[in-house]
């Protein structure tokens, strides 16, 4: 097993490239009178280090030698003062030093603040995280995301004045919403054996997520689990006592019968905006007015953008006081985009999310009045290439190849009509559908393919010749017309950049949230559609997105930055891309960086970490979710979907798009009312051609006669074990996760 790479701040590190070498200067620093929290930074002569040069220089040298150290200690002070003394009296704003990628940054700062006060207002803020000092704001806004709370504030004369920018902290924001009600989810008996779906309208405070899971706090993906499990009630009827565990509750219900308004923060603001703005300083106000601007970092070479227009603010409503479960402000819409041929990956997905969340399809019919908001999936389909141009006819074309796909065609059946939608994409509709770039976006169409700076070039037709195109080289041409992804030298690298920039896209245009076509559902999601803030997961041990897990609102001001901002650095969404841009911006707070442990909860063990105490089951390779190690293969049939990283909300297997999740029984295995596709499906397995029609025809008496234990994998591997269980539920054999048998 290799080991893993040192990093490059530790003490082994040091020693390896490093040598023991005493510096004839050493830093001193002395407080500047009348400047708080601010110290210069002075070289004097290491005195030590003088004594020991002293002992190795020639005797006739030391007269003048002693001349000459003075000398360069008093230059050195010198240059100390001219390179520090320029940031006394000028604001605390970080230097963008150490260099490294340069800025993405295209906003002012007072645009910066109309974003943050319009998220905050519109309830899409519901943290008590602090508002980053680079955005300047002068007063804490209102957040009616946050319950109210008494504040104690010093006396008015100890407070400056409303007009003084004082940029040298962080900003909280005001809390003027609802009480929060905190939750105890247990089963009732003897109703113990299944855990209790969510309570509709529930949130879950990502506050207290972050404080038990944030791997940047040395937090351990083991323990962010047993936190998830116990607080949302997945435990029961296994649960070890722990003591009291008041501070693993995550999950709570607001209490309010009425719309939370907020209240005007100054009689000095600005009326023609929708929501309050810094007020410049007028003049006379001060000698030097700073620059409004400072210590942002703007893109070279671009201006600044004019003055971002956005509505009013979304009046945020608790959930307990809606006049309907579903939210409009916030519909409960997960989007998944897929290229090529159906196969079992999304079939899987789609089977996740009927096992796991609140379709409905366990009861005879939907209530009218019904408390719970049912969730949708929209599954969008690219019928051809990534570059290539639908059809006119592409729609009826796609639900034809639907309908005949053995995978694709049991979502078609009338009971899943109301929760399981096939949705067609159109790039160029669904751009021109974005208003902040629609009248911008066709400057950037031949390079559209734009992945962390790395563009994939595609001509138009009438633009390349005849002769280019028969001197193409046959691997280009793949790159090009590649509809799916067979193996891992045959990756389907345009499809992936082009589902970058489709989640957001669909985000800001529907709202909702979107899942990578690798992610299986684990758990019901309800606690996730109440936290009404954006969210993606962090990419492993850095400090950057991974939108594998991407939820926005719909048409937001975060929308807004994020597509103007990517039109100014080429449409590129890649995820690190876009770490960029809310970096640069200072709003990463607006997008928040969830652990991986609800997601992603193997990543970390796959990079060498927490492999000390690592979570169950034990990955060291994702590779290991097809293929399990056969010293831990026991595991998959004892434990079942059980055992499975339980807590956490999904599991991301990370491509592996060419492998079967169940090699020995690689068709749908859903029941008699979807032979038709399973005989198509195993007849293509052993290399037979039969339509549609004949398999109708086709009597499965004797196939099904053949099938013994013997011809199975002996030892089941966790994919196969989760894809069995799934179909289990849809053929009526068992329930679901939370007890519930499926009604035809």
């Amino acid at each position: 097993m290799p080991s893993a790479p040192l990093p490059n701040n530790s003490a082994v590190y040091e020693k390896l490239h490093h040598k023991s070498q005493r510096s004839w200067t050493k830093q001193v620093f002395l407080p500047i009178p009348g400047v708080p929290k601010r110290h210069l930074r002075v070289l004097a002569p290491n005195l030590p280090s003088l004594r020991q040069l002293q002992g190795k220089l020639p005797k006739p040298m030391g007269r003048k030698r002693t001349l000459i150290l003075i000398c360069f200690a008093c230059m050195a002070m010198v240059m100390t003062v001219m390179l520090f003394s320029r940031n006394v009296g000028t604001p605390e704003w970080p230097e963008s030093w150490p260099p490294g990628d340069p800025s993405t940054l295209v906003f002012k700062r007072e645009d910066l603040q109309r974003i943050w006060k319009w998220e905050i207002a519109s309830g899409h803020y519901p943290s008590r995280r602090s508002i980053p000092k680079m955005i300047g704001l002068t007063s804490p806004p209102y957040n009616p995301g946050l319950p109210t709370k008494q504040r104690n504030l010093p006396p008015s004369r100890y407070r400056p004045p409303p007009s003084v920018v004082t940029p040298n902290t962080d900003t909280d924001t005001m809390g003027v919403g609802s009480k929060r009600v905190y939750l105890d989810i247990q089963s009732v008996p003897p109703n113990v054996a299944y855990p209790p779906r969510p309570v509709s309208g529930s949130v879950a405070d990502m506050d207290v997520i972050m404080k038990h899971c944030d791997f940047s706090g040395n937090k351990y993906v083991r323990d962010c689990l047993e936190v998830l499990r116990l607080g949302g009630g997945l435990d029961n009827g296994q649960r070890t006592r722990r003591g009291k565990m008041d501070d693993w509750k995550y999950i709570y219900m607001e209490q309010s019968n009425a719309t939370v308004e907020v209240p005007s923060e100054s009689s000095e603001d600005d009326e023609t905006h929708p929501y309050p703005v810094r007020r410049p300083l007028a003049p006379g106000e001060a000698d030097a007015a700073e620059d409004p601007d400072g210590g942002l970092s703007k893109k070279r070479g671009v201006e600044w953008e004019p003055q971002l227009v956005l509505p009013f603010p979304l009046k945020h409503t608790p959930n307990a006081a809606l006049l309907s479960p579903c939210d409009p402000e916030n519909p409960r819409l997960f989007h998944m985009f897929w290229t090529g041929p159906f196969t079992d990956k999304p079939y899987l997905a789609l089977l996740s999310f009927l096992y796991t969340q609140n379709t409905g399809i366990h009861l005879e019919e939907w209530p009218a009045d019904s408390s719970v908001c049912r969730p949708e999936f929209w599954l969008w389909i690219n019928p051809g290439p990534a570059a290539a141009i639908p059809n006119p006819n592409a729609l009826n074309d796609m639900f034809e190849q639907l309908k005949l796909s053995p995978w694709a065609s049991p979502f078609l059946h009338p009971r899943f009509k109301d929760v399981i939608k096939f949705k067609l994409w159109n790039t160029t509709e669904q751009l021109d559908g974005i208003p902040e770039i629609k009248n911008e976006w066709r400057i950037l169409q031949d390079s559209l393919f734009n992945s962390g700076g790395y563009v994939i070039s595609v001509k138009h037709e009438d633009e390349s010749s005849t002769n280019e195109t028969s001197t193409k080289k046959a691997d280009e041409d793949d790159i090009i017309n590649r509809t799916g992804s067979t193996s891992a030298s045959a990756y389907d690298r345009m499809s992936v950049i082009l589902s970058d920039m489709a989640r957001f896209v669909l985000c800001h245009r529907f709202g909702g949230i979107y899942l990578d076509a690798d992610t299986i559902l684990l758990r019901d999601w309800e606690e996730l559609w109440g936290w009404k803030g954006a969210f993606a997961y962090r990419w492993s041990r850095l400090e950057k997105y991974n939108t594998a897990v991407l939820r926005m609102n719909k048409g937001s001001a975060l929308g807004s930055f994020l597509f103007r901002t990517a039109l100014k650095n080429g449409l590129d969404f890649h995820p690190m891309t876009v770490s960029r841009y809310t970096a640069d911006a200072h709003i990463e707070g607006l997008l928040l960086r969830l652990p991986d442990a609800l997601f992603d909860s193997a990543w970390l063990n796959t990079e060498y970490y927490q492999r000390d105490r690592p979570p169950q089951p034990y990955f060291v390779d994702f590779a290991d979710f097809f293929d399990t190690p056969q010293q831990s293969s026991a595991a998959p049939q004892s434990l079942g979907f059980n055992g499975f990283f339980k807590g956490a909300y999904s599991y991301h297997f990370h491509n592996f798009w060419w492998k079967p999740f169940d090699p020995t029984r690689n068709w749908p295995d859903l029941g008699p009312r979807f032979v038709v596709g399973e005989r198509m499906a195993r007849a293509a397995l052993e290399g037979k051609n039969v339509t549609f029609s004949s398999a109708i025809a086709e009597d499965l008496k004797n196939t099904e006669a053949e099938e013994t234990v013997e011809s199975d994998k002996r030892d089941l591997d966790w994919s196969a074990v989760l894809k069995r269980t799934f179909e289990s539920y849809i053929r009526s054999e068992r329930p679901n996760l939370y007890g519930e048998w499926l009604r035809w």
